[in-house]
């Protein structure tokens, strides 16, 4: 901005040299009071320009980019850039894991993100962020992994290397889907898979359409079904995939539609040796069809590879209720630890997808008192407890895309609750079977007070970081859904096998093979964390044994494969 003034021109030099030597002064006593007042702050002379430093990961500027003092050099650019420098993800990242090692929660010596990489648990993580900064996700899921193998890590400093190599997926393949709705309209959505490690077998894993699905997601549940996979009883490798397609509303046809575009393009890297899909959320028995259809008309030859649709098996009638009555299985296993069995325990159920409600189902049948189910605009409780009768008007409700506030309009006791989740409702069991990242700090304090002893872990990674600290300062069991969810991988598995198609099982039969399997997995969780230095009745026990097991198994192999 010019002014213009009616000063001589000594009188405006003198004012110009005054405003410089202001100016000057002004900036020097901020970048002091910077130093002082920001204690992850210093002064340091990049380049010959004073420049300020995060001392957390000794970077600079907007995005650890930009100099910090703007253009001007003037107080309001100066704070603006530097809040927008601690606001980075990077340097938020660098002052949790900085907070965390000095509570003891990740490692014995403090855990920083360094410039300079050396072959340590840190190291990993910060090869991660540098590379993939804004896939947030897909961070926390390693976050939290690595901290559970550091005790490995520090016995074999070998499994550095395999780790780096297990976080690079093998293959992201990411394409667009064109489809036409009824109205003749064109639409494209964004189409993922991500397969993360084959070095155990053909790569399981689900699709999922939602959405919120983007690469990071695809990534982070790859990366969990990797470990999940190799934990269970059987040989797989691991792979995620889907669509930001939201089949909400959608008729049948337009489904259909875009399915077979979704094939289209997916069906290159399918097959009985490559890659076997399964259900996630927003894909079911209907989409699992239509993607086979597909995928049979392009490949030309009948191949049983999907999970899902009821033509790909003779005996296994349990499919659907697999992963939901996988997790009260599991949680029979911890209580039975504790000399307690389910009968008469109140039990929270976060999510009202299918995982949700054949939980609710199981628990009704082994005598619980399950109270709430939720969606993605509130929770229902009743207090007298979901039966049988009332669990299937939640499907009918669920199936004609109505909301669960009319369940209240038939069961006058029961009550909606908008814009809340049920973590408040007294309890004596927890299941998160919603989505990623649906209890927060708040939520696990709300936990804490309502009296929740166990936590059983339905969908990938519920938990935020906070909430996870705030559970085991509590003291509160957690399943983790690496284990705990293993019983879709067990369905699946006995889906293709060669036994279950030349036979008829019963429920009984197949309901007896699941619990063997989720018995062997829980047990093999527990050794691994026994094996090093964790104690049974720890809150970390399972959730370390878990990743420990399932990591070792592929560390062993990825090592007699050589580096592929």
């Amino acid at each position: 901005m010019v002014v213009v003034s009616q000063l001589s021109n000594d009188a405006q030099d003198m004012s110009q040299t005054q405003q410089g030597k202001r100016k000057k002064k002004v900036v020097k006593r901020w970048r002091e009071e910077w130093a002082d007042t920001y204690k992850w702050a210093y002064v340091d002379v990049k380049d010959g320009t004073p420049r300020i430093f995060c001392s957390v990961c000794r970077e600079f500027g907007r995005k650890h980019r930009r100099n910090p003092y703007g253009n001007e050099g003037s107080r309001n650019m100066q704070m603006s850039a530097l809040e927008e420098h601690n606001n980075s993800l990077l340097h938020k990242e660098a002052l949790r894991l900085q907070s965390a090692s000095k509570d003891k929660i990740m490692a014995d010596k403090p855990v920083y993100v360094k410039a300079v990489m050396s072959k340590t648990a840190g190291s990993i993580l910060e090869a991660t962020l540098k590379r993939d900064p804004h896939e947030v996700e897909f961070i926390q899921a390693v976050q939290e992994v690595v901290q559970a193998l550091e005790r490995v890590i520090g016995k074999n400093a070998h499994y550095v290397n395999i780790m780096e190599r297990l976080l690079e997926p093998e293959r992201m393949i990411i394409f667009r889907v064109p489809w036409v709705d009824d109205r003749g309209e064109t639409h494209v959505n964004r189409g993922f898979r991500v397969q993360f490690n084959q070095s155990m077998g053909p790569c399981r894993g689900g699709i999922r359409f939602h959405p919120s699905m983007n690469l990071s997601i695809t990534k982070f549940l790859g990366f969990q079904q990797t470990l999940k996979n190799a934990l269970s009883p059987y040989k797989l490798g691991g792979a995620a995939g889907g669509s930001d397609f939201d089949p909400k509303g959608k008729t049948d046809n337009e489904i259909m539609r875009f399915c077979q575009s979704f094939m289209c393009e997916m069906y290159h890297y399918l097959g009985p040796d490559k890659d076997l899909p399964s259900e996630e959320m927003g894909v079911g028995t209907r989409e699992m069809g239509y993607l086979f259809g597909q995928y049979r008309r392009l490949v030309g030859h009948f191949q049983g590879t999907f999970t899902g649709p009821r033509i790909f098996w003779s005996g296994s009638s349990l499919r659907p209720e697999a992963t939901g009555y996988g997790l009260v299985f599991f949680s029979q296993l911890m209580l039975a630890d504790m000399n307690k069995e389910l009968k008469g325990l109140r039990c929270v159920v976060s999510g009202s997808g299918k995982i949700a409600l054949h939980v609710l189902e199981k628990l009704i049948a082994y005598g619980a008192l399950p109270i709430t189910v939720s969606d993605s605009r509130g929770y229902l409780v009743d207090e007298d407890g979901f039966d049988y009768m009332k669990v299937q008007f939640l499907r009918d409700i669920k199936a004609q895309h109505r909301s669960l506030r009319d369940y209240s309009k038939t069961y006058a006791r029961s009550k909606y609750y908008d814009e809340a989740k049920p973590w408040i409702e007294r309890c004596d069991l927890a299941f998160a079977c919603a989505t990623q990242n649906e209890i927060d700090q708040s939520d696990a304090m709300n936990l804490v007070n309502s009296g929740c002893r166990i936590l059983i872990e339905g969908s990938n990674m519920p938990c935020t970081p906070d909430a996870v600290q705030v559970l085991r300062k509590a003291n509160i069991l957690v399943a983790p859904a690496m284990a705990a969810g293993a019983g879709g991988v067990v369905a699946g598995e006995l889906e293709l096998n060669h036994e279950c198609s030349l036979m008829n099982w019963s429920p009984e039969d197949f309901e007896s093979k699941l619990q063997e399997a989720m018995k062997q997995t829980y047990q093999r969780a527990i050794k691994a964390a026994t094996d090093f230095g964790y104690q049974k009745e720890s809150p970390e026990a399972l959730v370390h044994g878990a990743v420990i097991s399932g990591f070792l198994t592929i560390a062993q192999a990825m090592t007699d494969q050589g580096c592929v």
